[in-house]
């Protein structure tokens, strides 16, 4: 029997085919890492673009921020401009109207000051010089020029007078607690031994607040004051800001007993003339308004006066037996006053000539001075330097 076939092997892969699969195998497999490799390469693209985009739209908000704030700087520098315009046309405005406000109280017044000229003839204000040559004999010591109501009528005015001039005094003081160029008056008495100056600063300047008065009586020099010019101790003594400085004698004493006594020569006079109107018009220019007062008393009323003095025990303290000397250099010192207001009259500082026989009108007189000086400064109280409301408030928790 013929022996069996045996069934035919399968036949293995071969060597080589084997090698093509893993080949191809890896192939595959860079393929893949290659695509997995671009793909991670795409993907990094778009977050890249994306932040490009993202960095763009950045640049371009910035640059419209940029922009909107130019633009916004341009409106404010418009704004700014407009406002400074209109700021500066406000201002003009206000200058304007300042101005017309001005106007309008200088018309005021002048027409205040026209109706007190209009009004000289019914005002106890004696007789004013401003220019020209005086003669004192035309003034009659007794009379009482633009008051003739008598001396009980004249007390009543001068009582009702006493309540204007302190109100306004207090005023003149007050303004200058604010305000170191405040005006200030300084009234100038002068007049012959007895002509009433002391009954003028204890009855007219007395009714007023002590704390905004100064007083100064200039007697003979001391030998100090000698060594210097004759206005040298006088310019001590000019008025503060918000001051009524009274000189009971003054600087017009160096001129008149020298003339009288020839103790200075006729340039020397003339030069203490010339530096009086010098040293008045600059006091006037700082504010200070000048009153000089000359009281004419009449020969035979200063006898009587001092004999009152020799009679009475209560004025024994005024007694000065000099006063009689100089008595009988009365015409010497007539002539010595009539010089000494003719030069010294200036429409800055004029003189007044009060006759003094009758002392009720005299000191009527003078406070009627006064009083015009001190309404025509105006003085104004000074506004409140705090906020009202918050004193208030702290006081009342203290309440």
């Amino acid at each position: 029997m013929s022996p069996k076939k045996s069934a035919p092997k399968k036949s293995e892969p071969k060597k080589s085919e084997k090698s093509s699969a893993n080949s191809k195998k890896s192939a595959d497999k860079r393929t893949e890492k290659a695509a997995q490799k671009r793909a991670a390469k795409a993907a990094l693209s778009e977050k890249e673009l994306a932040k490009l985009a993202k960095q763009e739209k950045k640049a371009v908000a910035e640059k419209a921020e940029k922009k909107a704030a130019v633009k916004a700087e341009k409106k404010a520098d418009q704004r700014k401009k407009a406002e400074k315009l209109a700021k500066a046309e406000r201002k003009a405005a206000k200058k304007a109207a300042e101005k017309q406000a001005a106007e309008k109280k200088a018309a005021k017044k002048a027409a205040k000051k026209a109706a007190k000229r209009a009004a000289s003839a019914t005002t106890p204000s004696g007789v004013t010089v401003t220019a020209g040559p005086l003669n004192l004999a035309t003034v009659d010591p007794r009379s009482t020029p633009g008051f003739d109501k008598g001396k009980k009528k004249a007390a009543k005015a001068l009582e009702k007078g006493a309540l204007e001039l302190s109100d306004l005094q207090e005023r003149l003081f007050a303004a200058s607690r604010d305000d170191d160029d405040a005006p200030a008056v300084l009234l100038v008495l002068q007049g012959m031994d007895t002509s009433g100056k002391g009954g003028i600063v204890r009855h007219v300047v007395g009714a007023v607040d002590p704390q905004g008065v100064e007083h100064t009586s200039f007697k003979a020099p001391t030998d100090e004051e000698k060594k210097h010019d004759f206005l040298w101790r006088i310019e001590k003594h000019v008025p503060g800001a918000g001051m009524i400085c009274v000189f009971d004698r003054s600087h017009y004493e160096d001129v008149l007993i020298h003339r009288v006594h020839g103790w200075a020569d006729e340039p020397e006079l003339e030069r203490r003339y010339a530096a009086i109107r010098e040293f008045e018009e600059n006091l006037a220019s700082r504010g200070v308004r000048v009153v000089k007062v000359m009281l004419h008393i009449s020969q035979t009323e200063q006898g009587e006066r001092l004999l009152e003095r020799l009679d009475r025990p209560d004025k024994f303290w005024k007694y000065n037996p000099g006063d009689v000397t100089e008595r009988k250099l009365w015409d010497d010192y007539q002539d010595a006053y009539e010089k000494a207001v003719s030069e010294t009259s200036t429409e800055a500082a004029p003189w007044h000539i009060v006759p003094a026989d009758r002392k009720w009108y005299a000191r009527l007189a003078v406070q009627t001075i006064l009083l015009e000086a001190l309404r025509d400064i105006d003085p104004q109280w000074p506004a409140a330097s705090f906020n009202r409301g918050a004193e208030r408030a702290r006081l009342a928790a203290t309440l």
